[in-house]
């Protein structure tokens, strides 16, 4: 079989292995908006979703969340965040990603497989919604779930001043991000782990092909982190007889590293029945500190 032929068949798989992960989740919302919003970057249209609570305060905080691979960002709506946001006072944005090489719903982070310039599109739709509707540029925070995680990973990685901190839910860091980290600035960090995932290996083994791979054992690259943001703490959190959580705290200007594990479990979104809390509440838990 050709090297081409390799990649393929690689791509392929991977693009079943994670195409169910948007269609995974638990409804918790009642309703999720009916329609995109139109947004226009470099003279392409882009789309997304926005709740925004009634009452808002003045320079609330702004919480991107990214779908995974061919997923679709109104799906998930239904993770809890905007009962979140009616409850503590902040925006949601849900961005909806462009089709890649072979048609599917992406994010690129760094990767091989488009040549979409999502790092620019997602900057400028933050810039815009805190201009529109007063929200903070200092708490504007990026989560996103596979797919969804690697691109925050790289979206504070390159754009520190648009996005404050990351959670990544069984996602990682991109082959690009992890070999480029000697310029990253500290940041807080959330990060997610399936213990069992075969399609994202905690283990660092996930293939290069599109650029996906190439970042290293899980606890090596929270270890970077760890180290980047001069943590001092730790902190051992028992969630479930599944889960376990380390946050790594007193860090430059307050910063945390936080990393939970979950065994026995494969590439899904977790829910309260591995964490006893819902995904969405432990990432705004964790956002909220900053």
């Amino acid at each position: 079989m050709t090297g081409t032929n390799t990649a393929i068949t690689y791509l392929t798989a991977l693009y079943f292995a994670l195409s169910w992960v948007g269609t995974s989740l638990a409804a918790d919302e009642p309703e999720a908006p009916a329609q995109f919003i139109a947004f226009k970057h470099k003279n392409v249209e882009r789309k997304y979703l926005l709740h925004v609570p009634q009452s808002l305060p003045f320079n609330a905080p702004l919480v991107f969340v990214l779908h995974g691979y061919r997923a679709d960002a109104r799906d998930y709506t239904e993770l809890g965040m905007n009962r979140l946001a009616d409850d503590n006072g902040f925006a949601v944005c849900y961005p909806q990603g462009a089709d890649d090489l072979e048609g599917m719903h992406h994010w690129n982070a760094r990767l091989k497989i488009s040549k979409t310039d999502d790092i620019g599109f997602l900057s400028a739709l933050a810039s815009y919604l805190q201009a529109q509707h007063s929200l903070s540029d200092s708490k504007t925070f990026v989560c996103g779930i596979s797919n969804g995680g690697f691109m925050s990973y790289t979206l504070v990685a390159e754009k520190p001043d648009v996005f404050k901190a990351a959670a990544s839910v069984i996602g990682t860091m991109s082959g690009h991000t992890w070999e480029n980290r000697d310029s990253i600035r500290p940041v807080p960090i959330l990060q997610v782990s399936s213990l069992h995932d075969e399609v994202i290996p905690y283990d660092g083994s996930m293939a290069k092909d599109g650029g996906w791979g190439g970042a290293p054992n899980q606890d090596v690259i929270m270890e970077f982190w760890r180290t980047l943001n001069k943590t001092k703490t730790e902190e051992v959190i028992k969630l479930s007889s599944k889960t376990t959580g380390h946050h790594y705290k007193a860090g430059v200007n307050g910063n945390e590293v936080w990393h939970y594990k979950i065994t026995d479990f494969g590439h899904s979104i977790p829910g309260e029945r591995e964490m006893e809390i819902s995904v969405a509440e432990l990432i705004w838990t964790f956002f909220s500190k900053f």
